[in-house]
């Protein structure tokens, strides 16, 4: 027999807010590689000007 939860409406929450979070992440993982990026650039230009 199966195991029902005892909130069926709890469910959506959760899944909302793992959603958003995941995609959260995402954002602030491709913010930070293209930071990483844009740092890495630096330092070859900064060369070039001394």
């Amino acid at each position: 027999m199966e195991k029902k939860s005892q909130n069926p409406g709890k469910d959506r929450p959760d899944n909302t807010r793992e959603a958003r979070l995941r995609a959260a992440l995402r954002a602030n993982l491709a913010k930070r590689k293209a930071q990483a990026r844009a740092r890495a650039e630096e330092p070859d230009e900064q060369k070039e000007d001394e």
